[in-house]
């Protein structure tokens, strides 16, 4: 009996001892830290205001500034191809020539008719003068010349259109069509695109349609090309299209060289008004949130969240346009793991 007392007691011995050095060992790490948490290190940066031209990047595309499917407004037999594939054009150069050899058999055979009609209506004229005959058989006779006129007169306008010009000067593309084929007018030649000068179309989200003017300059590239071009723009759409909430704009470039081509991709470069006290945070600062960004500053040694709304962004920095202020110590790195109030120490960045 005396031992199984003796073993109590040293059980009882042994967890007062553990309780005595838990609450012991406790008190040490409260007392060294003195309650508060450790400050985690991070990277800072002061926010200093300077100046920047806000620019949209926009995707457009090149279109030429006139471009036509070449067709003949006659049908009947090629006899004449006076152009060659991908060769430049001048207005009013002949592009291809219809056989007309039909129609001017027709034209001689109603000169002819308008011929005995003129003499008809010349002999009438004479009879009413001695009232051999009436008014109406007169009247009847003039309007025999003019019916004979009128088709000596559709006839050669269509002789006109079997001799097909280029309306305009261009570079004309591939034909469709040989020498000896039968064409309508449902059959394209060929087409014809002015490449010298050309149109850039695009469209801006509608809170920038009252920033846009006529005449303002623009810059644009496209795939392939390291070179930037210049443009102007010249005509604004009057309505916003209500399906994308975005406004269309048109631009014209010139291209003499000739090194744009009409259908390419263009990642236009619109500048818009300059701020010079503009608030710039890097990219990596800014945490995304369900109802916007946040970013967090250091203010008397601790994280502060703030919510922030931005604007325009370059490479590496993004326009903050409310919630910062300048002189604000933003955090910059180290910042997916903190929370609001949390200690931070901060070495700044320039």
């Amino acid at each position: 009996m005396k031992i199984k007392y003796v073993v109590y007691a040293i059980i009882i011995l042994g967890l007062g001892t553990l309780i005595y050095y838990r609450i012991n060992q406790n008190k040490e790490i409260k007392n060294s830290g003195n309650g508060k948490k450790e400050a985690t290190v991070v990277y800072g940066k002061v926010l200093v205001p300077q100046e920047f031209a806000d620019n949209l990047s926009l995707p457009g595309t090149l279109e030429a500034n006139e471009q036509i499917e070449v067709r003949s407004e006659v049908s009947g037999v090629v006899e004449q191809i006076n152009f060659e594939e991908g060769a430049s054009v001048s207005k009013g150069q002949v592009l291809v020539k219809v056989n007309d050899i039909e129609l001017r058999a027709q034209l001689r055979q109603m000169q002819t008719a308008l011929g005995l009609a003129s003499e008809n209506a010349r002999r009438a004229k004479l009879l009413l003068e001695k009232e051999a005959i009436s008014q109406e058989e007169f009247d009847i006779a003039n309007a025999e010349l003019k019916s004979a006129q009128s088709r000596v007169q559709l006839i050669q306008s269509q002789i006109s259109k079997t001799v097909i010009r280029a309306p305009f000067s261009g570079k004309i593309g591939l034909r469709s069509i040989s020498k000896g084929s039968y064409i309508s007018p449902s059959n394209m030649i060929a087409k014809l695109v002015n490449t010298s000068q050309l149109k850039i179309t695009f469209s801006i989200p509608e809170k920038y349609a009252q920033t846009i003017k006529i005449n303002q300059q623009l810059s644009f590239s496209v795939s392939g090309s390291k070179e930037l071009y210049k443009g102007k723009i010249y005509a604004i759409e009057p309505e916003i299209e209500v399906a994308s909430r975005t406004l269309k704009i048109r631009a014209v470039v010139e291209n003499l060289e000739g090194k744009l081509i009409p259908g390419t991709f263009a990642n236009v470069i619109l500048p818009l008004e300059k701020l010079k006290n503009a608030l710039l945070v890097p990219s990596e600062a800014l945490i995304p949130i369900q109802n916007g960004k946040k970013i967090f500053v250091s203010e008397n040694g601790k994280a502060k969240e703030i919510i922030v709304e931005t604007g325009a962004r370059t490479d590496k920095d993004i326009l903050v346009t409310n919630g910062l202020k300048a002189g604000d110590t933003i955090l910059t790195s180290g910042v997916m793991s903190l929370r609001n109030e949390s200690p931070v120490k901060v070495k700044l960045q320039n």
